[in-house]
Protein backbone atom coordinates (compact mmCIF):
# COMPACT_ATOMS: atom_id res chain seq x y z
CA UNK A 1 0.00 0.00 0.00
CA UNK A 2 1.46 3.36 -0.98
CA UNK A 3 1.81 6.24 1.48
CA UNK A 4 -0.93 8.09 -0.41
CA UNK A 5 -3.47 5.26 -0.23
CA UNK A 6 -2.46 4.53 3.36
CA UNK A 7 -3.34 8.12 4.29
CA UNK A 8 -6.63 7.82 2.38
CA UNK A 9 -7.68 4.74 4.34
CA UNK A 10 -6.29 6.01 7.65
CA UNK A 11 -9.00 8.65 7.66
CA UNK A 12 -11.59 5.85 7.84
CA UNK A 13 -10.08 4.32 10.97
CA UNK A 14 -11.39 4.82 14.50
CA UNK A 15 -11.98 2.38 17.34
CA UNK A 16 -15.76 2.50 16.96
CA UNK A 17 -15.63 1.64 13.24
CA UNK A 18 -13.12 -1.15 13.92
CA UNK A 19 -15.39 -2.70 16.57
CA UNK A 20 -18.43 -2.35 14.31
CA UNK A 21 -16.65 -4.06 11.39
CA UNK A 22 -15.46 -6.88 13.64
CA UNK A 23 -18.94 -7.33 15.09
CA UNK A 24 -20.72 -7.43 11.74
CA UNK A 25 -18.25 -9.22 9.49
CA UNK A 26 -16.01 -11.45 11.62
CA UNK A 27 -17.64 -14.69 10.51
CA UNK A 28 -17.55 -13.67 6.83
CA UNK A 29 -13.95 -12.46 7.08
CA UNK A 30 -12.78 -15.62 8.83
CA UNK A 31 -10.38 -16.44 11.62
CA UNK A 32 -7.21 -15.53 9.76
CA UNK A 33 -8.35 -12.03 8.82
CA UNK A 34 -9.82 -11.37 12.25
CA UNK A 35 -6.72 -12.56 14.09
CA UNK A 36 -4.41 -10.39 11.97
CA UNK A 37 -6.66 -7.36 12.37
CA UNK A 38 -6.76 -7.92 16.11
CA UNK A 39 -2.96 -8.27 16.33
CA UNK A 40 -2.55 -4.99 14.48
CA UNK A 41 -5.06 -3.35 16.82
CA UNK A 42 -3.09 -4.56 19.84
CA UNK A 43 0.19 -3.20 18.46
CA UNK A 44 -1.57 0.09 17.67
CA UNK A 45 -2.78 0.41 21.27
CA UNK A 46 0.65 -0.31 22.74
CA UNK A 47 2.07 3.02 23.98
CA UNK A 48 5.58 1.91 22.99
CA UNK A 49 4.70 1.51 19.31
CA UNK A 50 6.48 4.20 17.26
CA UNK A 51 4.55 6.70 15.17
CA UNK A 52 5.64 5.22 11.82
CA UNK A 53 4.24 1.83 12.84
CA UNK A 54 0.98 3.34 14.06
CA UNK A 55 0.62 5.12 10.71
CA UNK A 56 1.11 1.82 8.87
CA UNK A 57 -1.39 0.05 11.11
CA UNK A 58 -4.04 2.77 10.91
CA UNK A 59 -3.81 2.68 7.10
CA UNK A 60 -4.22 -1.11 7.04
CA UNK A 61 -7.08 -1.14 9.54
CA UNK A 62 -8.71 1.74 7.67
CA UNK A 63 -8.58 -0.38 4.51
CA UNK A 64 -10.11 -3.30 6.41
CA UNK A 65 -12.92 -1.08 7.70
CA UNK A 66 -13.58 0.64 4.39
CA UNK A 67 -16.52 -0.69 2.38
CA UNK A 68 -14.78 0.54 -0.77
CA UNK A 69 -11.69 -1.46 -1.63
CA UNK A 70 -10.22 -3.57 -4.43
CA UNK A 71 -12.53 -6.55 -3.88
CA UNK A 72 -15.90 -5.70 -2.26
CA UNK A 73 -16.27 -7.49 1.08
CA UNK A 74 -19.72 -8.79 0.17
CA UNK A 75 -18.40 -11.11 -2.57
CA UNK A 76 -18.66 -14.60 -1.05
CA UNK A 77 -15.38 -16.44 -0.79
CA UNK A 78 -13.25 -13.60 -2.15
CA UNK A 79 -14.41 -10.41 -0.48
CA UNK A 80 -11.77 -10.34 2.22
CA UNK A 81 -8.78 -11.63 0.26
CA UNK A 82 -7.52 -8.12 -0.48
CA UNK A 83 -8.05 -7.12 3.15
CA UNK A 84 -6.01 -10.14 4.25
CA UNK A 85 -3.18 -9.13 1.92
CA UNK A 86 -3.07 -5.60 3.31
CA UNK A 87 -3.22 -6.86 6.91
CA UNK A 88 -0.42 -9.38 6.28
CA UNK A 89 1.83 -6.71 4.75
CA UNK A 90 1.21 -4.33 7.65
CA UNK A 91 1.78 -7.11 10.17
CA UNK A 92 5.05 -8.03 8.47
CA UNK A 93 6.17 -4.40 8.75
CA UNK A 94 5.51 -4.30 12.51
CA UNK A 95 6.18 -7.96 13.35
CA UNK A 96 8.98 -7.14 15.77
CA UNK A 97 6.48 -5.22 17.92
CA UNK A 98 4.06 -8.13 18.34
CA UNK A 99 4.68 -9.63 21.76
CA UNK A 100 3.93 -13.20 22.85
CA UNK A 101 1.23 -11.79 25.17
CA UNK A 102 -0.43 -10.05 22.21
CA UNK A 103 -0.37 -13.28 20.19
CA UNK A 104 -1.85 -15.22 23.12
CA UNK A 105 -4.56 -12.61 23.67
CA UNK A 106 -5.49 -12.50 19.97
CA UNK A 107 -5.54 -16.30 19.64
CA UNK A 108 -7.70 -16.63 22.77
CA UNK A 109 -10.13 -13.97 21.60
CA UNK A 110 -10.42 -15.49 18.13
CA UNK A 111 -10.95 -18.97 19.60
CA UNK A 112 -13.69 -17.58 21.83
CA UNK A 113 -15.35 -15.65 19.00
CA UNK A 114 -15.23 -18.53 16.55
CA UNK A 115 -16.29 -21.13 19.07
CA UNK A 116 -19.67 -22.84 18.85
CA UNK A 117 -21.95 -21.47 16.19
CA UNK A 118 -25.42 -20.31 17.18
CA UNK A 119 -28.61 -22.28 16.50
CA UNK A 120 -29.07 -20.54 13.14
CA UNK A 121 -25.71 -21.85 11.96
CA UNK A 122 -24.32 -18.33 11.50
CA UNK A 123 -24.53 -16.38 14.71
CA UNK A 124 -21.37 -15.12 16.27
CA UNK A 125 -21.45 -12.77 19.20
CA UNK A 126 -18.47 -10.49 19.41
CA UNK A 127 -17.81 -8.11 22.22
CA UNK A 128 -15.98 -4.85 21.68
CA UNK A 129 -12.22 -5.03 21.71
CA UNK A 130 -11.43 -3.44 25.04
CA UNK A 131 -7.73 -3.84 25.57
CA UNK A 132 -7.28 -1.32 28.36
CA UNK A 133 -9.36 -3.37 30.79
CA UNK A 134 -7.57 -6.62 30.03
CA UNK A 135 -3.93 -7.15 30.96
CA UNK A 136 -1.57 -8.05 28.15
Amino acid sequence: MSDRSSAKYASRYNDESFNAKMSRYARAAGKEVVEKALLLYLVLKDPETPAWAKTTIVGALGYFISPIDAIPDLIPGAGFTDDLGVLVLALAAVASMVTPKMRKFARGRVDRWFGPVGPDGKTIEIDAVTIESEPL
